[in-house]
């Protein structure tokens, strides 16, 4: 039985992965449907406000948290830069499928097939 998840997916996610997410049954706010410009200090103050899970393209959220020290509620980074959307979608499913529990407060990075959470 999977848990349900508040997540904050930013834009260059797409919005395959953020339809996947709300047919899962997920509490999803899209960056893409609040202000698609919104800078990525906002989208994380959003997100630890909200207690949710960022989910993101933009290497720029591990600078945030670990340069920067900027609290979060969780990040999930998929690198995926050449992925089509429907690969997208399996790779979070996968994701969610077997780490679901472990990615809420820690820093994840998703690359070549591994999954690396750094709890922070």
């Amino acid at each position: 039985m999977s848990i349900h998840l508040k997540l904050l997916v930013d834009v260059g996610v797409g919005k395959a992965v953020e339809n996947w997410l709300k047919t899962q049954g997920h509490d999803v706010l899209a960056v893409r449907d609040l202000d698609p410009r919104m800078p990525d200090l906002n989208i994380l103050a959003l997100a630890v406000r909200e207690q949710r899970l960022v989910v993101t393209m933009d290497k720029d959220f591990g600078e945030l948290v670990y340069r920067s020290r900027q609290p979060h509620a969780g990040v999930l980074l998929l690198r995926l830069e050449e992925a089509r959307s429907n690969a997208k979608v399996a790779v979070v499913e996968e994701i969610l499928r077997k780490y679901e529990k472990q990615l809420s407060g820690n820093f994840a990075v998703y690359q070549s097939g591994r999954l690396r959470i750094r709890t922070t």
